[in-house]
């Protein structure tokens, strides 16, 4: 079919995705035809007046309908439009009863003057002059808003976009885009390069622009970051952004130098290397190692009698540590930074709670920590202490005004504490330990409690492994298994995995388990009995108690496609139960979903008590308790806290009933139920089994084939990371 140009007035609204703007409304053509329109048009309400171009075609369902392609919005003119647009509450304040006495006074004027003249609306009864004001403003901002989504829509750039654009630029929005396509690859947008390279190259900007060849270096020096790189080589950035940009490797060297003139690019020389650093990585890099080192070469003076408070110690905990145990607990006094390391079993809460009532009876105040919920949540049950995030003890705030992630505390609001704890340390990258650094008190200090043969941060850096090899903090390795620990075959594998020994795949009667299956159906087939009907009945492990895990999220085996077997068999669906489509995702009440990202701006209270605050985190593990149609809500219970979730913000929710190993670092659970199917040899690691192994608190079930068992423990690949700091500390914190 040809294109046409269809105009009318928008009568209904039938359905609207939130998410990409699909839209299927009813449109009042000029003759007076009712037509169906769908397509991509977002922030559509009853009222408006559109020009629609594109295409007649018949739908096997719904009939003849009409599909936008492009279109062009035109205000209510009449004053019958213009009181259906005002009567949608197309505009905050402005209801039913508001609108008809708006378009009473002042007729077809009515947008003109909510736009131009507010202070008219005042002259109107139970309107007050800062009403008016919010009204003339959210008709502002939705009308550019508007017009900036219909913009982006048109060049195919995502429509969330609009938000943080005018935000930014308000009504320049448009003009700023057009003047540099590529700020959008900036992390405060986030927008994917080759989206934006395309929309910049429609724009007629030449394939060598500065613009563009410095917006592709920056691209992949950040992109490297999700590899946990701090710095690349200048030779490899140089290479890999004239193969992303089609441009020879002179042009992007100059385009190197004068993002290092200008500051938005560092180099430096690491072991040799030529290293290209996005500033906030160098400076988080330089300020760890210099305020390591400051607070190593400034060590406290224990107190005289340590060696009674040690003798006490270890006489009212009814316990005889070991001698790298108590080594740790005395090193803690004596130092002001220490590492306790060791794999399960070794101890590592035991010397913890012992650090912790030594710094009582020293008359410390401690404060204890760990990078995720979950992990803090488990810190808190072993020590009987209160534990928190890090993000929570340093209260993370984004900066409404440029929507970084901020800190309460710093150097100017230093936390109050004489000692912090932080547990999960292998999972802390270096912006983070940056940020905690900042944060402490001057005479402050601290112990870093972790395993080094986990899974590294997902963030930048090797902060760990480049703590404890550079030699420069006291560390303690605990390395006995205990006798109690002894008897365990997870706390015996996970070891037997770690030195690159099969792990014994054929005890039937103790906490190990492993499944033969010959087929990626028959695996996914015996997890689902596994959690909703073995453990359940046999072994009385309730399914919210069972963490099912790979090491993959796409395949047969992968997280994407258990998470929807399992919600089959454990949340089927119910006519009792409401639904909600997002994306891949389909959620039901009852579902168990996991946040995948920091939000600290959503709003949660306690449950059934008293209290309230803001922030759900990365990794935190929740339930849907009730979906709102009407109000556009999901309420979704994490622990103790009750959030809620507009529908615009559910991609921040996957099904949790799988993750992959690396989202369930820092947690423990009662069973784990790991995949041991083909895969790729990049995820197919020792490291990842080990996690995955140390995550199982009293039973571990593997399902699958034991040739990926042993190809995992054979995989001893460790991914290099690019990262200054070890060498940093042994140089002296030298820049």
């Amino acid at each position: 079919m040809e294109r046409e140009v269809l105009y009318g007035t928008v009568a209904a609204i039938v359905f609207q995705n939130q998410e990409n703007g699909y839209t299927v409304l009813r449109l009042r053509s000029q003759d007076g035809e009712l037509v169906t329109v769908v397509g991509s048009i977002p922030m559509t309400v009853v009222g408006e007046r559109l020009s629609i171009t594109g295409r007649w075609m018949t739908h096997a369902s719904y009939g003849r309908q009409f599909e936008a392609e492009l279109l062009e919005r035109l205000m209510p003119e009449s004053t019958e439009e213009i009181l259906a647009y005002l009567s949608s509450r197309a505009v905050k304040g402005i209801g039913e009863k508001t609108a008809q006495r708006i378009v009473t006074a002042f007729g077809n004027q009515s947008l003109d003057v909510l736009e131009n003249e507010p202070e008219k609306l005042a002259q109107l009864p139970g309107i007050s002059q800062s009403k008016a004001r919010e009204m003339s403003e959210s008709f502002r901002r939705q009308v550019g808003m508007r017009r900036l989504i219909e913009f982006l829509s048109a060049h195919r750039l995502p429509a969330e976009l609009a938000m943080r654009l005018y935000r930014a630029y308000g009504e320049l929005a448009v003009d700023a885009l057009r003047d540099d396509p590529y700020m959008l690859t900036q992390p405060y947008f986030g927008a994917d390069f080759a989206v934006v390279d395309a929309f910049a190259l429609e724009l007629e900007v030449e394939a060598d622009d500065e613009r563009r060849v410095e917006a592709g270096i920056l691209f992949e020096l950040t992109f490297n970051q999700t590899n946990g790189h701090t710095f690349i080589p200048r030779d490899k950035l140089a290479a890999a952004t004239s193969a992303l940009l089609n441009l020879d490797v002179e042009i992007v060297q100059a385009g190197i130098s004068r993002l290092a003139e200008t500051d938005r690019l560092v180099t430096d020389t690491v072991a040799g290397l030529d290293a290209c650093y996005v500033p906030e990585l160098y400076e988080a890099e330089t300020y760890i190692a210099q305020r390591i080192l400051q607070m190593t070469q400034q060590p406290p003076e224990p107190p005289e009698n340590l060696e009674d408070m040690l003798r006490d110690l270890e006489a009212e905990s009814a316990l005889q540590y070991a001698d790298r145990q108590m080594e740790a607990i005395r090193a803690a006094a004596e130092g002001r930074v220490l590492i306790v390391t060791g794999g399960p079993g070794t101890g590592k809460t035991t010397t913890m709670s012992g650090i912790l009532d030594l710094f009582d009876r020293m008359k410390l105040t401690t404060l204890l920590a760990a990078p995720t919920g979950r992990a803090a949540k488990r810190l808190s049950e072993c020590t009987g202490r209160e534990a928190s995030t890090i993000h929570r003890l340093l209260e993370a705030q984004f900066d409404p005004e440029t929507g970084a992630l901020c800190f309460f505390h710093d150097e100017d609001t230093p936390l109050r504490a004489d000692a912090v704890v932080v547990d999960e340390t292998s999972m802390v990258d270096i912006l983070l330990m940056q940020s905690l650094l900042r944060a402490l008190p001057r005479r402050c200090r601290l112990i870093l409690v972790g395993d080094p043969d986990q899974l590294p941060s997902v963030g930048p850096g090797n902060l760990f492994s480049d703590l404890i090899r550079s030699g420069v903090a006291r560390t303690v390795r605990l390395t006995e298994i205990f006798r109690q620990a002894r008897e365990s075959l997870i706390v015996m594998n996970a070891h037997a995995v770690n030195q690159g020994l099969l792990p014994d795949l054929s005890v039937k009667n103790k906490d190990f388990f492993f499944m033969k299956r010959r087929s990626a159906e028959s695996v996914v087939q015996t997890i689902q009995e596994l959690c909703s009907q073995r453990l359940p009945k046999n072994m009385g492990i309730d399914p919210s108690d069972i963490q099912v895990l790979s090491p993959t999220r796409k395949s047969e085996t992968g997280t994407r496609n258990l998470n929807r077997q399992l919600q089959a068999v454990l949340n089927p669906p119910d006519s009792s139960k409401k639904e909600k489509t997002y994306g891949d995702f389909l959620f039901r009440e009852g579902d168990r979903v996991m946040q995948i990202r920091n939000n600290y701006d959503i709003l949660w209270k306690k449950v059934g008590g008293v209290g309230s605050g803001a922030g759900i985190f990365n990794g935190d593990i929740g339930k849907i308790t009730a979906i709102d149609h009407q109000e556009e809500l999901i309420t979704v219970v994490f622990d103790d806290r009750e959030a809620q979730y507009d529908f615009s913000m559910l991609s921040e929710l996957e099904l949790a009933y799988a993750m992959t190993v690396h989202k369930s670092q820092g947690s423990e659970y009662r069973a784990v139920i790991l995949t041991a199917w083909p895969g790729s040899r990049y995820l197919l690691t020792r490291s990842v089994l080990y996690t995955a192994v140390t995550r199982a608190k009293d039973m571990l079930i593997a399902v699958g084939n034991e040739e990926v068992i042993a190809a995992m423990v054979a995989n001893d690949r460790q991914t290099r990371r690019y990262s200054g700091l070890k060498l940093r500390l042994q140089q002296g914190g030298v820049r």
